[in-house]
C-alpha cells in the first residue's frame, strides 16, 4: 500500500497492471479554440506571385490523428483569409503543430509549418488564453535548409489555468522523479499548506519509483494529479497507475460556522459566500430561458432538475453499475444460438468458413448475413452468392417469406399467392433450361439479377442525404477532397449535389455529375489509366500512374465513386475493359481477353503455343523484363525462374503465367486500392450475379440511339402527339447524327447513356420518368431541360427553321443550371 500526504481531500485509485508495458498517462483535456485567421505564404515552393493559390490549414495537437483538425480552402494571390474556428482538446503540456498546405489538382504540398508550446504561452499571458492573437513565421524546407516560408496568424481562446496550483507554482513538470516506499498499512493525512508531504513507513522495504508525474485541470475548480509508480520489489514487478481524483475543496473552498451554528461556503477563488454545498466534481450549474435552475453532469453527459450531492451521485453509480450487469444477464439469457466468430467454421457447415469480416445470424427464423466491412446486411450467403443455381421466375411472378421464414410466391398477373414453385412446370409444362437459348431467356436472367442487386442497394440504404458542393472549374479536386473526407457508408445516403454559382433546387444534377467526374477522374491525361490499345477506347490502369506519389489514395477515392455510380444506378462517361470488369468480379481472365487489349502480345504468345521451342531454337526463360518511364525490371514468372528454360514439357505452365503477369504488370496495388475503395461503399459479393459484360451494360448504359423507342416512351403536355411543333420536333432529331442524338439526350437527362431497358425505363429524381417534351415559353425563348424529371421545355416555334436553329443551339451552347 502507498502512504500519499497531500494538500488536498479525496480519494485515492490504484490501478494493477500485470503486463509490464509502458502505461498511458491519465490526463485531463479542456478544450481550446485555435481560430485561424490568415496566412502570408512565401515559400520556395509557390510557382510565382502572380498565380491564384489554392491552400488550408491543419492543426493536430501532440501528433495524435484524433486531434487533428483542417480548415476549408481559400484562394488567394498574395494573402489567404480563413477566420475559422477549430475546436481541439488539449493539456497545458499540449504543443500544437500547425501546416500550411497547397491544393494541386492530384496531390498537395506543405508550404509551410509552425509549433506552439500552449505551456510557454499560457506562463506568458498569466495562464489565460482568451483571444491571444499570435503572429507564426512558418518554416519550410528548400535545398536541405530550414528557411522562413512566410507568416501565419492564429487567434487562441477558451483555455484558463491557475498556474499557483501546478508544481513549482507554474505549470507541471513532464517528468518528476521521487522515491517512496510502502508498508501494509495507509495513512493519509489533509495539511492546509502549499506543498505536498510523502511520509513512509517501512516494514517489508519494498521501493517504489514515482516515475512519472502531472497535474491538469479539469472543470472548474476541480484538479486531476496523474502519477504513475515502479515497484523495484522481486515480487512485485508489477506497473500501478495512480489517479488522485482531488477536489480542491480546502484550496479554493473553504466551510465555516457562523456563531449561531449555520454553515456557509466561502468560495476564494471569486471571493464569494453561499450556503449551498460545492456541486460534486463534473457538475455545473445553470438557468434556461425560463429561469429554472438545472445541473450538468460533464462526467456522464447528462442534466437534471435535482441538485446532486455526493452521496446522490455514488448512490447513482452504483444503481447504473448494477443495472448494466443486469441488463448483461438479461442479454445472455434470451441469446437462444451462439453466434460463429467471423470467419470461424460451423460445424458440419458443408461451404465451410465464412469470409473475413462476414457474419451469419437468425431473426425470427430466417437465416441472414452480417458484413461488419462496410456495415450491411443480406438474405444471401456470401459463399455462394452469384452460383445461381435457380432459374428465375416466371413473368410477373414474385417470392416473399412470411414473418416465420416461409417461403411463398405471388403472381401479380392474377393477383393471387401460393406456395407452390411455379418454375417447374411453366412454359407449357416443361422445366426452362440454362440460359443460352433466346433472347427473351437471357433477358429476364439479366433482369433478374439486376433487380437481385437494386434490392441489396435499397434494403441498405441510409436515411437523409449527403451534399457534395462543387465547381466545374475544380470539379475533380472538390469531388476527391470531400468524398474522402466523408465516411465510406454515409455515401450510401442520397446525394444532393450543388453546383456553385448555378441554380438548383432538385436532386436532377446527380446525373450530371456522375458523367462529368467519371470523364474527368478516367482522362487519360491524368496518367492514372491508359487506353487498352491504338483501335480500343476502353480503359485500364497505367502502370506508370506510380509516378504520382498519392496515386494509390486517387485510385482508391474512384473506386468509391465507381462503386456509387453503381449503387445509385447512374453512369460514368467511359468503360473499362472487359478484364478489369473480370478482376471486380474476381474471375480470372483467359488468353482470349489478352487479344482485345494487346494484340501484339497474344500473337507472340499464340505463336509460342502453335511451335516447337525446340526446333526453333528459341530460348525463353520464366522472366519477363518491363520497361515502366525508361526503367527496365525483370519480373521472375516463378522461383528462379530466370535460370529455367522454357520446353515442350512446361510450355503450358509458361503461357499461363505470362498471360496472368500481363495483365497485372505493374498495376498490382494499383487495382488493390481501387478495389478497397470499391468495397468500402458496394460489397464486392454484391456483384457475382454478373458477368463482365453485364457488368459494363450495368455501368456505362446502353449507347446506340433507337428512334422508334424514342418516340413510342416520349409523353407531351400541353402538345399532342400530332402537333406540328412535334413533327418538327422528331424530323430535326431523326436528321441529327447519332452523336447529336447523344448529345440533346444529355441536354435532357444529364447523361448521354441509357438505361439497360431503354427510354421505357428512364429514372427521375422522384422515380420512373419517361422521356418529356411541354410546351412552354415564347417562340424567342430557347429551350430549357430539367435534368430531373428529364423534361425538355420546348416554345412554340413558328417554323422548321426556327425549331432547328433554337435546338441546336441550346444543345451545343448551354452549360449548367438556371440557364435562360
Amino acid at each position: 500500500m502507498f502512504s500519499f500526504f497531500l494538500p488536498l481531500e479525496g480519494s485515492v485509485y490504484i490501478g494493477l497492471f500485470t503486463s509490464p508495458s509502458t502505461i498511458t498517462l491519465i490526463v485531463s483535456q479542456s478544450q481550446l479554440t485555435p481560430a485561424v485567421v490568415s496566412a502570408k505564404p512565401q515559400s520556395p515552393k509557390l510557382p510565382n506571385r502572380h498565380s491564384r493559390l489554392s491552400s488550408f490549414v491543419e492543426v493536430t495537437a501532440d501528433g495524435l490523428t484524433s486531434e487533428t483538425k483542417k480548415t476549408g480552402k481559400r484562394s488567394g494571390h498574395l494573402e489567404l483569409q480563413w477566420n475559422e474556428d477549430l475546436t481541439l482538446n488539449v493539456t497545458p503540456q499540449s504543443r500544437l503543430d500547425l501546416k500550411l498546405w497547397s491544393c494541386h489538382t492530384l496531390r498537395k504540398e506543405l508550404l509551410g509549418c509552425a509549433t506552439i508550446d500552449l505551456l510557454d504561452t499560457l506562463r506568458t499571458h498569466d495562464g489565460k488564453m482568451e483571444n491571444v492573437q499570435l503572429s507564426l513565421v512558418l518554416q519550410t524546407e528548400n535545398k536541405g535548409s530550414v528557411v522562413a516560408g512566410g507568416e501565419l496568424n492564429v487567434c487562441l481562446d477558451g483555455m484558463v489555468v491557475d498556474l499557483g496550483t501546478l508544481p513549482n507554482g507554474t505549470a507541471a513538470d513532464s517528468e518528476s522523479h521521487l522515491t517512496t516506499h510502502t508498508h501494509t498499512h495507509t495513512h493519509t493525512h489533509t495539511h492546509t499548506h502549499t506543498h505536498t508531504h510523502t511520509h513512509t513507513h517501512t516494514h517489508t522495504h519494498t521501493e517504489v519509483e514515482v516515475v512519472t508525474g502531472k497535474f491538469t485541470m479539469k472543470h472548474e475548480g476541480h484538479l486531476l494529479f496523474s502519477i504513475f509508480v515502479k515497484c523495484k520489489s522481486e515480487k512485485l514487478t508489477k506497473y500501478l497507475c495512480l489517479s488522485l481524483s482531488l477536489s480542491l475543496f480546502v484550496c479554493s473552498w473553504e466551510q465555516r460556522v457562523l456563531p449561531h451554528g449555520r454553515v456557509y461556503y466561502v468560495d476564494h477563488n471569486t471571493k464569494t459566500t453561499t450556503w449551498e454545498r460545492p456541486l460534486p466534481p463534473g457538475w455545473e450549474k445553470r438557468v434556461d430561458q425560463r429561469g429554472r435552475f438545472y445541473y450538468v453532469d460533464h462526467n456522464t453527459r447528462t442534466t437534471t432538475w435535482q441538485r446532486p450531492t455526493a452521496e446522490s451521485v455514488r448512490n447513482y453509480q452504483q444503481w447504473q453499475s448494477q443495472r448494466s450487469q443486469l441488463q448483461g444477464a438479461m442479454h445472455q439469457f434470451s441469446q437462444r444460438f451462439l453466434y460463429q466468430p467471423s470467419g470461424a467454421p460451423v460445424e458440419n457447415d458443408p461451404l465451410g468458413s465464412m469470409p473475413p469480416g462476414w457474419e451469419k445470424r437468425q431473426d425470427n427464423g430466417r437465416v441472414y448475413f452480417v458484413n461488419h466491412n462496410t456495415r450491411t446486411t443480406q438474405w444471401d450467403d456470401p459463399r455462394t452468392q452469384g452460383m445461381i443455381k435457380e432459374h428465375p421466375l416466371p413473368p410477373g411472378w414474385e417470392m416473399k417469406y412470411t414473418a416465420e421464414g416461409v417461403r411463398y410466391f405471388v403472381d401479380h398477373n392474377s393477383r393471387t399467392t401460393t406456395f407452390k414453385d411455379p418454375r417447374p412446370g411453366f412454359e407449357s409444362g416443361t422445366k426452362v433450361t440454362h440460359y443460352c437459348g433466346s433472347p427473351g431467356a437471357y433477358d429476364r436472367s439479366f433482369r433478374w439479377k439486376y433487380h437481385q442487386f437494386r434490392f441489396l442497394c435499397h434494403s441498405n440504404a441510409l436515411p437523409s442525404h449527403v451534399k457534395i458542393s462543387v465547381s466545374r472549374q475544380t470539379l475533380f479536386e472538390d469531388s476527391f477532397q470531400q468524398i474522402m473526407n466523408v465516411k465510406p457508408y454515409d455515401l450510401r445516403r442520397r446525394l444532393y449535389i450543388i453546383m456553385r454559382g448555378e441554380e438548383g433546387l432538385d436532386y436532377g444534377g446527380d446525373r450530371q455529375w456522375f458523367f462529368l467526374l467519371s470523364h474527368e477522374v478516367l482522362n487519360p491525361m491524368y496518367c492514372l489509366f491508359e487506353y487498352a490499345g491504338k483501335n480500343n477506347y476502353c480503359l485500364q490502369i497505367n502502370p506508370a500512374s506510380s509516378i504520382n506519389p498519392d496515386h494509390l489514395t486517387y485510385f482508391r477515392f474512384i473506386g468509391r465513386f465507381i462503386a456509387m455510380a453503381l449503387y445509385h444506378g447512374k453512369f460514368i462517361d467511359t468503360g473499362f475493359t472487359l478484364p478489369f470488369y473480370k478482376r471486380m468480379l474476381d474471375k480470372k481472365p483467359t488468353l482470349k481477353d489478352l487479344e482485345s487489349i494487346d494484340p501484339e502480345f497474344f500473337n507472340s504468345i499464340m505463336w509460342v503455343k502453335e511451335n516447337n521451342l525446340e526446333e526453333c531454337g528459341v530460348e525463353l526463360y520464366f522472366a519477363q523484363d518491363m520497361e515502366i518511364l525508361g526503367k527496365v525490371s525483370t519480373h521472375q514468372l516463378k522461383d528462379d525462374g530466370e535460370n529455367e528454360l522454357v520446353t515442350e514439357e512446361n510450355k503450358e505452365e509458361y503461357i499461363g503465367l505470362l498471360t496472368d503477369w500481363r495483365f497485372t504488370r505493374g498495376v498490382e496495388e494499383q487495382t488493390k486500392a481501387f478495389l478497397d475503395g470499391f468495397n468500402e461503399v458496394v460489397p464486392l459479393e454484391w456483384l457475382r450475379y454478373f458477368d463482365e459484360k453485364e457488368l459494363e451494360l450495368m455501368l456505362c448504359g446502353m449507347q446506340e440511339i433507337d428512334m422508334a423507342d424514342w418516340q413510342k416512351n416520349t409523353i407531351y403536355r400541353h402538345y399532342t402527339k400530332n402537333s406540328k411543333q412535334i413533327h418538327w420536333f422528331w424530323q430535326v432529331v431523326k436528321e441529327m447524327d447519332n452523336e447529336k442524338r447523344i448529345r440533346l439526350l444529355q441536354f435532357v437527362t444529364g447523361t448521354c447513356r441509357l438505361p439497360v431497358g431503354g427510354y421505357a425505363e428512364l429514372i427521375g429524381s422522384n422515380g420512373p420518368q419517361k422521356f418529356c417534351i411541354d410546351k412552354v415559353g415564347k417562340e424567342t425563348w430557347l429551350p430549357r431541360s430539367h435534368t430531373c424529371f428529364n423534361r425538355l421545355d420546348l416554345p412554340p416555334y413558328r417554323s422548321l427553321e426556327q425549331l432547328r436553329e433554337k435546338l441546336l443551339f441550346a444543345i451545343e451552347e448551354t452549360e449548367g443550371f438556371g440557364q435562360e
